[in-house]
């Protein structure tokens, strides 16, 4: 109860500054109201639903190759202690590294469509969910390896029975923000080359200087987002409680 009532009035908070920004700026901002009003009419006009279906399907693919390529490079790289000190300074450079200035070579190599927006989504997410994977290996309990190496596992049942089920925590965690970023980066690409998708939505409205548009794709982008973190925030606490 603590909690839900916390979380209602954080909420009518925001909705509360929110009407005041608008008050303050109206030709900025639309209210909530006015912003819901227009959400609720995009979503009954049917011209709407491909850029949403277009946005959801890179983001699939995107966040699927974000947590495979992830989860593979930060398992091998935290099963050999050498290879992730070498690579943890790496791995943080690229992360902070802008990925807009990467986005002329991922036109060069994928061209403009749906394969630039998978590729631009997914170079948002591999990056924290490897070093969150790989983080969670580095600091398993020294016990869980030299078990395996007693029990005589190879590298592949030592991954599938010790150190992934010991990781999964952490490797949440990381899904956790992949997930924030995967979906940043599909939006950047749609809003830089695309034709079709919510990043496309928001960049014609700004040309067109559709306020409620922008607005109301906003809303319904945050509304997605937050309760996809909320389910995983869920997760990511059960399994940190039920970790030893």
């Amino acid at each position: 109860m603590r909690r839900a009532f916390d979380t209602v009035l954080l909420i009518a908070a925001a909705l509360v500054v929110w009407h005041g920004l608008h008050m303050i700026a109206p030709t900025a901002l639309t209210s909530p109201a006015q912003t819901v009003a227009r959400a609720v009419e995009m979503l009954k006009t049917p011209t709407f639903w491909p850029h949403v279906v277009e946005t959801l399907t890179a983001f699939g693919y995107s966040l699927l190759f974000a947590f495979g390529g992830g989860l593979l490079i930060g398992l091998l790289l935290g099963l050999n202690r050498t290879g992730a000190k070498v690579a943890d300074p790496i791995l943080v450079s690229i992360y902070s590294l802008p990925k807009v200035t990467l986005y002329p070579v991922i036109l060069l190599i994928f061209g403009l469509g749906m394969p630039a927006k998978i590729a631009f989504g997914t170079i948002h997410g591999i990056i924290p969910i490897a070093i969150f994977a790989m983080n969670a290996v580095r600091n398993l309990a020294p016990v869980y390896l030299k078990t395996a190496r007693v029990l005589h596992l190879s590298r592949a049942e030592t991954l599938r029975t010790i150190v992934i089920p010991a990781a999964i925590p952490e490797i949440v965690s990381g899904l956790r923000i992949g997930f924030s970023l995967t979906l940043l980066g599909v939006l950047i690409g749609e809003m830089f080359a695309s034709q079709r998708g919510l990043g496309y939505t928001i960049m014609n409205a700004i040309g067109l200087h559709d306020v409620p548009t922008i607005m109301a794709v906003i809303l319904l982008l945050a509304i997605f987002a937050v309760l996809a973190n909320a389910v995983l925030l869920w997760l990511d606490h059960r399994l940190h409680h039920r970790a030893p």
